[in-house]
């Protein structure tokens, strides 16, 4: 906060499903403090939602990962992507990146329609080269799951994900009436252009964009609550005697699906499961972009969001992690920054080395 990268933050951390961290510091706008309770955005940190309510309706038989998902849409085989299945869009490598969708502007049927009318990247081979996938193919995963379930995809995601797990402030498109109820609350998360100085609002806690989903990246709410999604992850589907996912299901997703490949993205090897980013430190753990910080295992799963927040499981100290900042510096000074942060925690619980 000295050096003006962020007004404030939130952090949930437990272990072994007990909490040793849920705190709030900071303010969310001026001279209004940060509290535990404010809905923080989590930007891509978002993405493994949509991953579980694929392997949800895995599961019941809805859907197999290997469908082209022209079987779940098939106007989206349009311009020579009938080849590209679930598989490749969880994996980053079906190669449709570079759409701007149109979102919160367009309506969700819009999007749909103008991702399927897209051609895929020229000498792109779906499974054979790999680039994160910004949007497209997390709205088309939630149009698949919309079509295999009959549910709109922040419907579904709140009564088979969120509800179990007692996230009762968690939404990827929240309802208008509650989006009023937060904001004269003054409870959501605001977030800051720090490479702007003084730092300057976004304006991305508009109505517009709280309310309309967006699978890829617009989840809210307090960080507590998506650190119990990794609780989940982390008791392999089971929380509170509630099961959401099978053992096996948690073990595939969370395992290497793409390995040392190149991210056309990023510009650097990181390795993927199917939705969730694995830790990738031997790649380079000072260059890595979405790491989990020096101390974290091999097997660590998550994902993490631009600028700004991380979550993730790391099964080998049976530990959650869940953090995000209100501000969003250059990228060179946020890695620095959250490194600094995520080491401390291994360290404060003798889990470094």
């Amino acid at each position: 906060m000295e050096e003006g990268l962020h007004l404030g933050a939130q952090l949930y951390v437990s272990r072994e499903g007990e909490p040793v961290a849920d705190a709030a510091l900071g303010e969310n706008r001026h001279g209004m403090p940060l509290t535990r309770d404010h809905l923080m955005l989590w930007l891509s940190s978002t993405k493994p939602v949509a991953a579980v309510a694929a392997g949800q309706l895995w599961e019941r038989g809805r859907l197999e990962l290997d469908d082209p998902v022209a079987t779940h849409i098939p106007e989206f085989a349009q311009n020579g992507k009938e080849g590209i299945t679930l598989r490749h869009l969880l994996t980053h490598t079906g190669g449709i990146r570079l759409l701007d969708v149109g979102w919160p502007h367009k309506s969700w049927d819009e999007i749909i329609a103008r991702i399927c009318a897209m051609k895929p990247e020229p000498r792109w081979v779906p499974g054979e080269k790999a680039g994160y996938h910004l949007a497209s193919s997390w709205f088309i995963l939630g149009e698949v799951i919309r079509r295999a379930d009959g549910r709109p995809f922040d419907l579904y995601v709140r009564e088979e994900i969120f509800g179990p797990l007692g996230m009762r402030d968690s939404w990827i498109g929240m309802p208008a009436e509650r989006y009023a109820a937060y904001r004269d609350e003054d409870r959501i998360g605001i977030m800051w252009n720090t490479e702007k100085s003084p730092p300057e609002t976004y304006g991305w806690e508009t109505e517009e964009r709280c309310t309309r989903s967006h699978p890829g990246g617009n989840g809210y709410g307090p960080l507590r609550e998506l650190g119990r999604f990794y609780e989940m992850l982390l008791c392999r589907g089971s929380f509170q005697g509630r099961r959401l996912l099978l053992p096996q299901t948690v073990d595939l997703f969370t395992s290497r699906q793409r390995e040392g490949m190149v991210d056309a993205t990023f510009k650097h090897v990181i390795d993927w499961g199917l939705g969730f980013i694995l830790n990738s430190n031997r790649y380079g753990a000072d260059t890595v972009p979405y790491g989990y910080g020096h101390h974290a295992s091999p097997v660590t799963f998550g994902h993490s969001g631009n600028r700004s927040s991380t979550a993730f499981a790391d099964p080998v100290h049976d530990l959650v992690v869940a953090l995000a900042f209100n501000g969003l510096p250059d990228n060179e000074r946020h890695e620095r920054r959250i490194r600094a942060v995520l080491d401390a925690i291994y360290e404060d619980l003798g889990l470094a080395g």
